[in-house]
Formats: C-alpha cells, sequence, structure tokens
C-alpha cells in the first residue's frame, strides 16, 4: 500500500496523501473508542506476516474510490460491550479524524465486528 496516495487537485497544483497516513490516523482514532479491544486482520493478512512480510494496514483498508475516501475497518470487542454502539462509535470517530486531517468531507467508513474478546 506504500505507494498509492490520495491525489487532491487545486489550482498551484495536487497535494498527495499516502494511503499510510491515513491508515495511521484511523489506527489511532480506533484505539480511543472505548470497548474496542483491537484491529484484527484480513483474511491473507496472517499468513503474510506468517511468511515475515509486514501488514502495515492490519485491520485497516484505504481506498480513494471515485472521489471519495473508503475506510474498512475490522475490529473485535470487548466481551460485555453493546457491539452496535461500539461499532458505531468508531464510524464516528474515524470518519471524523478522516475528514479533519484530509478535508475531504465526501468518506465512507465501514465497520466489520470480527469477535468478542474475552478477560484472560
Amino acid at each position: 500500500m506504500g505507494e498509492n496516495y490520495i491525489t487532491c487537485r487545486e489550482e498551484n497544483g495536487s497535494i498527495n496523501i499516502s494511503e499510510d497516513v491515513i491508515s495511521s490516523m484511523v489506527r489511532t482514532a480506533i484505539s480511543e473508542v472505548e470497548g474496542v479491544a483491537g484491529l484484527s486482520n484480513a483474511y491473507g493478512a496472517e499468513i503474510a506476516e506468517l511468511i515475515g512480510l509486514k501488514s502495515l494496514s492490519k485491520g485497516v483498508k484505504v481506498q480513494f474510490v471515485e472521489g471519495k475516501i473508503v475506510v474498512d475497518t475490522i475490529i473485535t470487542v470487548i466481551y460485555g460491550c453493546n457491539v452496535v454502539s461500539v461499532a458505531k462509535n468508531v464510524q464516528e470517530k474515524v470518519l471524523y479524524a478522516v475528514q479533519a486531517a484530509t478535508g475531504i468531507e465526501n468518506a465512507e467508513v465501514n465497520v466489520h465486528v470480527s469477535g468478542i474478546a474475552f478477560d484472560k
């Protein structure tokens, strides 16, 4: 993902923001939401990590599709928390973070809950 950029064309030139930068902001925003146990790997990313490839975007996928930033997150929720409420809070927090950091209002955030984390 390191070579993918979101490009904003302006009168004076263009602004390019790496998808990795947005992924990092998204991970930070998610970590601040109460009830989130952590991010999960997408299928295939775990295999890549096993063979030594680092996955910087663990649990976060950022794309720029038809002028819109599309963020997909995969989270686990702490047992006992309301799953829908936690997912909505993640969606709102990530949407705000992406819009505030990029200035692009046209964004979509999809939250996928992959599991529940129990106390050990």
